[in-house]
């Protein structure tokens, strides 16, 4: 056994440090404890939001936080983080150890206290303990399905006929188990374009998150095509989501379903930015006209100001047409980001799925590039493995233009 197998794995952490030369001092520690390994290292202290969003991205196991720049800032960050679930545990950092501080920051529910010049030694003794709290949480390692989220930078641009059919697309590429939500509460029209009649909603799923089953699941959806679908409530909903529901009714859905496709509102909602922290994959809908192209810079500011990590994200231009004069290098240069794909203005594909009744497979041209999206997603997220569906259920009218 070499050397550096010897030591226990390092426990992850982000780090909140506003007074650099503590930083810094702590950081110059690390090589000598091998205790930590800081995933990312924020300068100024966060907004409680910020602070939760970028913990559910990096899921670190501790957060390293700095008391010594501003110590109301710092408990009031404390005491949000501590009521988190998955628990995150708090190592609050200052520049001298302060009785009253060390009692604060305990209180607020912080686990260990380390001040400098932070003795190796003494910082062992405190990792040691912190070992013992965080070794029976590390559960075995439970595949759970894949999360994609669709979103229009400006309303209209057509996010919802993709999430529909690159949800259908996946299913009949890999045969697995695949759920459609549409999480619009207020404006969602899955449920409408596919001409479901169904007395559950996504609603009734959140107000039931709690004590969701399997059995409970098969009730509160319903099977489209083979894609289990959970719609918006038929009368516009309007009260807020709920964060933590919104969450913790993803993270079910990913331990029954190998792919979950959410349906979201505009990019600039809270409810969107929720469900796209807990993503392994998000799309950002626009067309070409400027309105959306402006709307969609302003998004990827926003995920990156948030500290979204730029894999995570990608750019759907929709409804292309050859005569557009903005190209996809200029699209690029405007967005400061890749376009992952341009669909066409196929409107008589769209026509014949609603008159016709028919799905909108991979045939046409806007078949062909939802298709490749699905494909896609299946090489990113999976490493490639696909599994053909044996046969393709007889599906009724696809969705239309959202």
């Amino acid at each position: 056994m070499s050397a550096s197998a010897s030591y226990e794995a390092e426990i992850t952490a982000l780090l909140v440090a506003p007074d650099r030369t503590m930083a810094q001092q702590f950081l110059a520690t690390i090589p000598h404890t091998r205790a930590f390994q800081v995933l990312a290292d924020l300068r100024s202290y966060p907004t409680q939001a910020n602070l939760e969003m970028r913990l559910r991205q990096l899921k670190p196991l501790v957060l390293l936080l700095d008391m010594a720049s501003d110590q109301d800032l710092a408990l009031a960050l404390v005491k949000a983080t501590s009521a988190l679930s998955p628990p995150v545990h708090i190592i609050v950092l200052n520049t001298h150890a302060d009785s009253q501080a060390i009692l604060l920051s305990l209180r607020a529910g912080a686990m260990e206290f380390l001040s400098a010049p932070f003795d190796v030694s003494t910082q062992r003794e405190a990792i040691a303990r912190l070992r013992r709290l965080v070794s029976p949480e590390v559960p075995q390692k439970v595949q759970n399905g894949y999360t994609v989220a669709f979103a229009s930078s400006k309303p209209g641009s057509g996010a919802s006929t993709i999430a529909t059919q690159t949800a259908f697309s996946l299913q009949r590429l890999t045969g697995k188990r695949v759920l459609l939500v549409d999480c619009d509460l207020t404006g969602g029209t899955i449920g409408f374009y596919l001409k479901l009649s169904h007395p559950y909603s996504l609603v009734d799923a959140m107000k039931n998150v709690d004590r969701l089953d399997a059995g409970m699941w098969n009730s509160l959806t319903v099977n489209y095509g083979g894609v289990d679908i959970l719609p918006a409530p038929a009368a516009p909903f309007a009260d807020p989501i709920p964060p933590n529901r919104l969450r913790a009714l993803i993270e079910q859905a990913r331990q029954l379903y190998d792919w979950v496709v959410l349906d979201l509102p505009s990019v600039f909602q809270r409810t969107t930015l929720t469900a796209i922290s807990e993503c392994d994959c998000a799309f950002f809908v626009t067309t070409s006209e400027l309105p959306s192209l402006h709307l969609t810079r302003k998004a990827v500011t926003l995920v990156d100001q948030l500290g979204f990590p730029k894999d995570r994200f990608h750019i759907l231009v929709n409804r292309v047409e050859r005569r557009d004069e903005i190209g996809l290098e200029d699209m690029e240069k405007l967005f400061g980001a890749k376009v992952h794909t341009r669909l066409p203005n196929d409107y008589f594909s769209l026509h014949r799925v609603v008159t016709l009744g028919q799905p909108l497979g991979p045939e046409g041209d806007l078949g062909k590039a939802i298709e490749g999206i699905a494909d896609r997603l299946t090489g990113m997220l999976t490493g490639g493995v696909k599994k053909s569906a044996a046969a393709v259920r007889e599906l009724r009218p696809a969705l239309s233009q959202a």
